[in-house]
């Protein structure tokens, strides 16, 4: 009796170790069902699959260390910041472009209702000429065409 429980226990322990070390094979028939069996067929074109990983046993990802697989993940996730903060940068360029577009013509809409503009230049104020108001009405007329339209590359 003793011997009998001896060998169920040895048994029993080794058996998780064997099923473990089987191969397991991976193949599509002609209907391009996948199938999986501990056989390889004959005539069909198999993977070996890891039963631990899933991974084909030849794979790329199946062999890679810890380390490596951190690496790739702090990469990815350094790229994914450098994304969000492109983002943000356009974010703000398009921003400033509507901001820029709203003052240009708001100004535009000054130099056209007619009369006369004053500006203030080191802390003195006069009045525009005409010339200087048409050129003023040019520079404002490129800076909304610039900045409201739609955007060129």
């Amino acid at each position: 009796m003793n011997s009998r429980s001896l060998i169920l226990a040895l048994t029993i322990a080794l058996a998780p170790g064997v099923a473990s070390s089987a191969s397991v094979y991976k193949w599509t028939d002609e209907n391009g069902v996948t199938h999986f069996g501990d056989r390889q067929p004959t005539g069909q074109r198999t993977e070996s699959v890891n039963i631990r990983t899933g991974a084909p046993s030849g794979s790329p990802s199946a062999s890679r260390s810890p380390q490596e697989r951190a690496a790739e993940l702090e990469q990815r996730q350094m790229d994914e910041a450098e994304i969000e903060r492109l983002t943000e940068v356009e974010r703000a360029r398009q921003k400033q472009r509507a901001a820029n577009c709203e003052t240009a013509q708001a100004n535009l809409k000054v130099l056209t209702q007619g009369g006369r503009v004053r500006m203030e230049e080191n802390g003195e104020q006069r009045y525009l000429s005409s010339e200087e108001i048409v050129e003023q009405r040019r520079a404002f007329q490129e800076l909304a065409d610039e900045n409201c339209g739609p955007e060129t590359p």
